[in-house]
């Protein structure tokens, strides 16, 4: 199954109102598929910065925009209930129009969020247990007008979502997964696996996320699924920016951003994921491969086979 290539900007609001507004217009008006925005409480880097909600905010830029495709990159799980969840998730999808996509994670024990708002930190591993059924009571909420589920961790009891989802069946569910265990929830739930890394190297992110491919490639057969319909993301995460005062190595030159989004294209990923670039210096160069760059990569590739290489 061949998909075409999108690239997604990811936006943290610890900025301004307007700061955020603006930067989400501004990669819609660059050509960008698609807006992705952090979910946390506070800023967990440094809590006293400014921080928006994430539904308030997703609403608000649907508003204002009319062709970017918008989703939580990602919604932690420990922050709210599925039902919730899917009910927030429906109502974005009439508010943008049918633009939103679900990203989901289990989010970090080191955020301070839970401790702030007096819920219960869980562990990494309950987590991941909790996130099954996170998954299939959002799912079934979202593709049903009546939904009964008990659990170990959820219940819900009748629960009604109408108007029905303006995306049929329901909005794309993105997993961020890592993991062994995440992986194969990814492999089971997911219409978009995503995934990063951390390491320094390039060189060897670029063979951990091969690893992780083939190793998602496995769980697909395992379970019966064609690896094919499982669209694959990469977020383009630079260990070494903290380094540079912030700045990110794939927005030095026009040649590193196509060498190193090449690297991870030959990966069989067809959704790429950039960081809004928060150096000034580095702004211009952002604009000059959205506008140059990625069309000429789009051009050469209009669609790209699911799957790993």
């Amino acid at each position: 199954m061949a998909r075409p290539l999108r690239f997604e900007v990811l936006i943290t609001p610890n900025v301004s109102w307007g700061t955020v507004l603006e930067r989400f217009r501004s990669i819609e008006s660059l050509g960008f598929d698609l807006g992705g925005l952090a979910d946390h409480f506070v800023d967990w880097t440094n809590p006293p910065n400014p921080w928006f909600d994430l539904w308030a905010t997703l609403g608000a830029v649907a508003q204002a925009t009319t062709t970017l495709r918008l989703r939580p990159c990602v919604a932690q799980i420990p922050l709210r209930d599925p039902a919730t969840f899917a009910r927030q998730a429906l109502s974005l999808d009439h508010i943008s129009g049918g633009r939103i996509e679900l990203g989901l994670g289990i989010g970090l024990t080191i955020d301070p969020s839970c401790e702030m708002m007096g819920i219960p930190n869980w562990s990494n591993r309950e987590r991941v247990a909790r996130l099954k059924e996170y998954l299939e009571i959002v799912d079934r909420m979202l593709t049903h007008e009546v939904t009964s589920y008990s659990g170990k961790f959820y219940s819900i009891n009748d629960a009604v979502m109408n108007p029905r989802p303006v995306q049929s069946p329901r909005p794309p569910i993105m997993l961020a997964a890592m993991g062994p265990v995440m992986l194969k929830r990814a492999a089971r739930h997911a219409d978009i696996w995503n995934s990063l890394s951390f390491l320094e190297e390039f060189d060897a992110q670029i063979a951990e996320t091969r690893e992780r491919a083939g190793r998602m490639d496995e769980h697909c057969a395992a379970i019966g699924r064609d690896p094919a319909t499982l669209t694959r993301s990469y977020t383009m995460f630079d260990a070494t920016g903290r380094k540079r005062g912030g700045g990110i190595a794939y927005y030095e030159s026009e040649d590193a951003f196509t060498d190193m989004v090449g690297r991870v294209l030959e990966l069989g990923i067809t959704e790429i994921g950039l960081y809004w670039p928060t150096r000034p210096e580095q702004r211009p160069m952002f604009e000059r491969i959205a506008t140059d760059v990625i069309p000429k990569l789009k051009a050469a590739h209009p669609s790209r086979r699911v799957g790993s290489r």
